[in-house]
This record gives structure tokens, C-alpha cells and sequence, in this order.
């Protein structure tokens, strides 16, 4: 062994291997920097080889320097450890690897046989070449983990650093035979150099890299969540994007408060109302009771009898208690990339929130629709109480004042001529009283409407509004309507009603246009006037939400999936449209009146 022998005057074999040190300790600085920053195991097996890796080369250093064999002998044996830290490395960085007594076989390798290759043999290639094998295999069998890894999830970091390591493994099989010839000096340093820098960039780019996949499926993620909608669409969305990183096969929902896992997408679509066992539980049971992610390998005992190699569990918060895990299935490392604990906990807060906000919204979208129904109700009983009370003024009060009058009228017939002017103003009176009470029941319930339909109806209150108020009225309606439900016709009048008594008190317009027409399969009513508009007072939103009259329309129609706008048109006054969805429209001609200001120019009503 004594040609293996360098001469420590060799200063340019010490310069390549200072260099060489010097990098490979700023490769365990990088390493152990982001073991720290990310709490990643790989990144520690990974300073951890660098670390070998540069305590090799300070024996080789010392070596050189003092031709002491014992360094020689150190010098092989953290060669062989350096490989299978790399080795491992690579193994627990795209699988997870956990650690087996078996592997102790491989660690005791290479101080054993570094002790008979040096102390006993005497042969230089019989010495090297088991030791050099070894060495090339273990960082070839590193760049086969690699490459499998970038077919697995695209990675193209980690395409480059499995490259690094087949083209490293190639050259440490060139170690005896140019050692022995002495061309292996200076270069072999410069090559194990580039060598050594391609892998520390792949390795920083592989951060990158999963830095920007994760945080881009998060922001997406992040986004969803914001979006205020129902609960069902929001853990729709929630549990769809992890799906977009790659590797990820299925992600799932466990609440505490079900006992089970509520929703399932992808592979995790079975474990639908399972509740998680064994080892399983106790992973759960971990996340739930730190707050802190997990990441398991090889779940035998997940949910519904299924395995799979990585189901990572995030912490899902209401407040400061966990109120469940969003739990993510993969098939390559760990399925929430590199990004640290403390970045997922705050998304396991922003995920409960937004599920927290859903459920507010689905609550109050209940409550709302509670609200409408009891709206509608009221509308019903109102409606009912008015068309009772026009019964009764009709049927009765109406029909008291007929006999009184009728006996006025009798009176009146044996009465002395100084007596008849009274029983005249009487009877006068009387029949007023009986117009009233006749108007009145006609407003508290329309008997058109009843008996000739909405059109006819809307004829004759556009015909009364103009003779009340002699503000010009001009009607615009089909020739035929579709079929409405009583609700929507009944509606629609009274809308059309408080609209014209908002232009007689308000808008001190001359002329107003009602218009009622069918288009996509909704029909509109429209009130438009040429008076003062709303500019004058306050916003159309501000009448909407304040005045009591369009309150009250948006009470009616609501219910029948209607809307009610108000609105300033260019050409001045203020417009009103109902909107209510009916059946597909049918042909039909619109039938445009009223064009003149002649007693004509309304229909009257049939």
C-alpha cells in the first residue's frame, strides 16, 4: 500500500482540497440553515452527509500533510459514510424512508473493509475496487431515487441533482485507475467540485420550487375561501386544490364535532362518514391535540381498509381550539412541500374561518329565507284580513246605506215641502257614504281582478289614477298574458298600485307610462314618470332600502323570486321596474294605448 503515499509538498493537490472543504462547509451551512428554517428531516441528513463529506476531506488534508495511515484509514471509512448519508437523504427526502436495523448492515461496511483494504491487502486495485464500487453504487442507487422522483411529480431540480449524482458515480469509478497514475490530481478535486455545486443548487431550486407550487395552490386556495360562498362550495373548493400539487391523489374533511371524516375528493372520496382507526386515530389524535401538521407514511389503517404511502393531517382551528384536520393523501414526499409548520397552522386558522363563515352564511341565508316566508304569510293574512273587510263593506255596510237610503227615498215621497230639502241632503249624503265605502272595498280588494284577470285590473287602476290625480296615464300591455299564479297577478297590481301613489306624492310629474312586458322568460312592470326624479333627495339604493311603499313591493315580490329597481333614467323623471319570472313566453302582440289626452285614450274597463 505504500504507492498510495502522496508527498506533502504536493501544495497543489492541498489547494484543490482546501477549495473543496471550504465548499462543502458552505453546502452544510445551506443544509442545516434550512433544517432549521423548515424543520424538514431530509434537509438534516443532508448537512449531515456535507458534514462527512467535509470531515473526509480534512483528513485527506491531514493525510497529505503527515503520511499518518490511521487518517487513511478515516479517510475511506467517511467516503463510505458519505454515500450512504446521501443515500438516505435522497431515500427520505421522495419517500419518507424510515429507519430499519437491517440498514446497520450497510454502515458497518465501510469501516470494515476500509480496515482490510488498508492494513491488510497490498494490492492497490483489489484494495480500492470493492471500496470504489461501493461508493459508486450507493450514489448511483441516489440518482436512480432522484430520477424516479422527478417522474413522479415533474420536478426538474430534481432531475438535475439525479444527473449530478450519475455522472459523480461514474467518476469515482475512474479513482484507481488514475490515482495510480497520478492524473487524478488536481482535477478529480475540480470535478467532485462541480459535482458538489450542481447539488446545492438543485437542492435550493427544489425549495424553490415547492415554495412556489405550494404557496400558489394556498394563494389559490386562500382565495376560494374568501369568495363568501355556501358552505358546500367552499369545502368543495377547499378540498380541490391540493389536488393541483403534485403527487396528491385525494384530500378529505375530519370535524370533531362529526366524529368523521364529512367530505372526501379524489382516493379519499371513500373514506365519506369513516372514522379514522388505530394508527390513523393516534395521528389525528397527535394534530388535534398540538395544533401542529403531521405528515404519516404508509397508513395501514387509514379509512375505509384503504393504504396509502402519505396522508398529511393540517390542523383546521375555530378560534384557538382545533375543530378538526384537513387531511391530504399522497403519493410522493410530503404532500404539503417545504413549507413551515408555522405557515400551515396560520391556514389551518384562515380554513376554519372560512368554514366558520360559511356556515354564518348558510345560517343566515336559512334565516333570510325564514324571514321571507314569514313576509309572505303576512302578505297572505293581510291580504285575506283586506278581502274579508271589503266583503264586509260590500255585503253589509254598503248594503245598510242602500236601506237607509231606499227609506230616505220613501220618506221623502210623504214629506212636506219645507221637509225635502233635508231628506235630499240626506239621501246625497247617503249616496256618497256608499260610493266610499264602495271605492274603498274596491281598493282594499280589486274585484276585477278577481273576476277578469290582471290586465283588466290594470286598465282600470291606471284609469281611476288619472281621474283622481289628473296626472296623464298612459298603459302599455300585451295583447295576452301568460298564466300567473294568483300571488304573482295580485303582485303585480299592488306594486303597480303603491307606484302611482309614490308619483302623486312624490315626483310631481304630468305624465306617467306604465309598461308590462314579457321578455327571458320574466315579466316587467314598469312605472316611469317625467317629474322631479330621485336625484334631488337621495339615491335610488337609499330609496330602496328606506321608503316604507318600496319596502313593502320588495316584501311582495321577494317571495315569487322577484325584483324591484328603481332608477333615474337619462331623459329625467324616475322609474320603477318590477321583475317576476313566469313560464316561456308565448307569442303574443304588445298592444301599445294611449297616446292623446282624450277620456279614450285608456281602456275602460270591461
Amino acid at each position: 500500500m505504500q504507492e498510495m503515499a502522496v508527498s506533502p509538498h504536493d501544495t497543489t493537490e492541498l489547494a484543490a482540497s482546501f477549495l473543496q472543504a471550504a465548499i462543502t462547509f458552505g453546502l452544510v451551512m445551506v443544509c442545516g440553515y434550512l433544517y432549521a428554517r423548515y424543520r424538514k428531516p431530509y434537509f438534516a441528513i443532508w448537512a449531515l452527509a456535507w458534514w462527512l463529506y467535509s470531515i473526509r476531506l480534512v483528513v485527506i488534508i491531514a493525510f497529505l500533510v503527515t503520511e499518518i495511515w490511521g487518517l487513511l484509514y478515516w479517510h475511506q471509512v467517511l467516503t463510505g459514510w458519505t454515500a450512504l448519508a446521501f443515500l438516505w437523504s435522497a431515500l427520505v427526502f421522495s419517500q419518507r424512508l424510515e429507519w430499519r436495523r437491517i440498514y446497520w448492515v450497510l454502515v458497518l461496511f465501510p469501516p470494515l473493509w476500509s480496515y482490510i483494504a488498508i492494513y491488510r491487502l497490498d494490492d492497490f486495485f483489489l484494495a480500492a475496487g470493492p471500496a470504489v464500487v461501493f461508493l459508486s453504487l450507493a450514489t448511483l442507487w441516489t440518482g436512480v431515487i432522484l430520477w424516479r422522483h422527478h417522474r413522479q411529480i415533474g420536478s426538474l431540480p430534481a432531475a438535475l441533482m439525479a444527473w449530478a449524482f450519475f455522472l459523480w458515480s461514474l467518476h469515482h469509478l475512474d479513482y484507481p485507475f488514475l490515482r495510480a497514475r497520478g492524473a487524478w490530481n488536481p482535477w478529480g478535486y475540480y470535478l467532485d467540485i462541480v459535482f458538489e455545486l450542481a447539488i446545492g443548487a438543485a437542492i435550493l431550486l427544489l425549495v424553490v420550487e415547492d415554495q412556489y407550487r405550494g404557496l400558489s395552490v394556498l394563494s389559490s386556495l386562500s382565495a376560494d375561501l374568501q369568495s363568501g360562498r355556501d358552505e358546500d362550495e367552499v369545502m368543495s373548493a377547499l378540498l380541490a386544490r391540493p389536488l393541483t400539487l403534485p403527487g396528491v391523489r385525494g384530500s378529505a374533511m375530519y370535524l370533531l364535532s362529526a366524529g368523521t371524516v364529512v367530505r372526501g375528493v379524489g382516493v379519499c372520496s371513500a373514506w365519506e362518514k369513516s372514522s379514522p382507526s388505530g394508527a390513523a386515530r393516534e395521528a389525528v389524535g397527535r394534530v388535534v391535540a398540538t395544533g401542529q401538521p403531521e405528515v404519516m407514511r404508509g397508513w395501514s389503517e387509514v379509512l375505509a381498509g384503504e393504504t396509502h404511502p402519505y396522508v398529511a393531517a393540517l390542523p383546521v382551528f375555530l378560534g384557538d381550539e382545533v375543530r378538526g384536520a384537513l387531511l391530504v393523501a399522497g403519493s410522493a414526499q410530503d404532500p404539503l412541500t417545504v413549507l413551515d409548520n408555522r405557515f400551515l397552522v396560520a391556514l389551518g386558522h384562515q380554513v376554519g374561518a372560512a368554514l366558520a363563515n360559511a356556515e354564518l352564511v348558510q345560517r343566515l341565508e336559512d334565516r333570510t329565507d325564514d324571514l321571507e316566508r314569514l313576509a309572505a304569510r303576512m302578505v297572505e293574512q293581510h291580504e285575506e284580513e283586506r278581502r274579508r273587510l271589503s266583503r264586509e263593506l260590500h255585503d253589509e255596510s254598503a248594503q245598510v246605506f242602500a236601506a237607509v237610503k231606499l227609506q230616505l227615498g220613501l220618506l221623502r215621497e210623504s214629506a212636506t215641502p219645507q221637509q225635502e230639502p233635508a231628506l235630499d241632503m240626506a239621501v246625497d249624503l247617503v249616496g256618497s257614504g256608499i260610493r266610499s265605502i264602495r271605492e274603498v272595498a274596491r281598493d282594499l280588494r280589486p274585484s276585477l281582478l278577481d273576476d277578469l284577470g290582471l290586465r283588466p285590473a290594470l286598465q282600470a287602476l291606471a284609469h281611476d289614477f288619472e281621474a283622481k290625480t289628473g296626472i296623464e296615464t298612459k298603459l302599455a300591455a300585451p295583447a295576452s298574458l301568460p298564466t300567473l299564479s294568483p300571488e304573482s297577478e295580485l303582485a303585480l297590481f299592488r306594486t303597480m298600485q303603491e307606484g302611482l301613489s309614490n308619483v302623486a306624492r312624490h315626483s310631481g310629474a304630468s305624465v306617467v307610462t306604465v309598461t308590462l312586458a314579457e321578455r327571458d322568460g320574466e315579466l316587467l312592470l314598469s312605472v316611469k314618470d317625467d317629474g322631479q326624479g330621485l336625484t334631488g333627495e337621495s339615491s335610488a339604493e337609499e330609496h330602496l332600502r328606506s321608503r316604507t311603499g318600496v319596502l313593502g313591493m320588495r316584501e311582495r315580490v321577494a317571495p315569487l323570486g322577484g325584483t324591484v329597481e328603481l332608477s333615474d333614467p337619462d331623459d329625467g323623471g324616475a322609474q320603477l321596474v318590477i321583475r317576476l319570472p313566469v313560464a316561456p313566453p308565448a307569442d303574443s302582440e304588445l298592444a301599445t294605448e294611449a297616446t292623446s289626452r282624450t277620456p279614450g285614450h285608456l281602456e275602460k274597463p270591461e
